[in-house]
């Protein structure tokens, strides 16, 4: 099935906050939970809404807690974002060659917008639902159907693109193509379980997927 309009997640995707997302979670916990967290616990709360991931540590706190959380997130964006390798050069491809290309997160999107700009892709994307334009997150499929509705695309012809199961599981149930990361931190099993229609590897592959190399 051919493809014109292309939708990715971004934190895990397109650009490395893995680090950045650790360390917020790791701030925020420490000052907030008398219970101490691993790297391996906190890779558990990474891909759902914070107030989901929140609300397991300290239901009574979690305004406070993702208000911290944040604060943290926006102070330390410099210091720790980048895009993953071949992202960018393929964006661009993709841009240049007419595909309609969108972002769909959980992420406030000031804040998806100030990840973008950091990595040079702010003028790359035409549509970006953040969790502020939806009522409901990933898996559900009503941030995926609001971008193809702003595009005023075909679900048939659209593809999602993520790290998280909740992006392979929100395309399924938006009717749209969709495609693993094989570089996401909860490693690719958990993606495959969920059968993506497609697995990438690097970013790049996505090029040959959808016609252009």
């Amino acid at each position: 099935m051919k493809v014109e309009t292309l939708l990715f997640d971004l934190d895990g995707t397109l650009i490395d906050t893995n680090e950045l997302i650790i360390a917020s979670f790791a701030h925020t916990l420490e000052k907030y939970s008398e219970q101490s967290y691993t790297r391996e616990d906190i890779l558990s709360f990474i891909g759902p809404p914070l107030v989901d991931s929140f609300n397991k540590v300290n239901p009574e706190k979690v305004e406070e807690m993702m208000a911290t959380y944040r604060e943290h997130n926006l102070a330390n964006h410099e210091k720790y974002v980048v895009a993953f390798p071949t992202v960018v050069e393929t964006i661009k491809k993709l841009k240049e060659a007419g595909f309609q290309l969108g972002i769909v997160t959980t992420k406030l999107s000031d804040t998806a917008k100030l990840g973008l700009k950091i990595t040079g892709m702010d003028q790359m994307f035409d549509v970006i639902v953040g969790l502020d334009n939806v009522e409901h997150a990933k898996p559900h499929p009503e941030p995926i159907l609001k971008a193809i509705d702003e595009f005023k695309a075909n679900p048939m012809t659209t593809m999602m693109i993520g790290d998280n199961y909740h992006d392979i599981e929100g395309g399924h149930n938006a009717g749209v193509q969709t495609a693993g990361v094989a570089w996401t931190i909860k490693g690719r099993k958990v993606l495959e379980d969920h059968e993506p229609d497609y697995m990438l590897e690097e970013m790049r592959d996505l090029l040959q997927i959808v016609g252009v190399e």
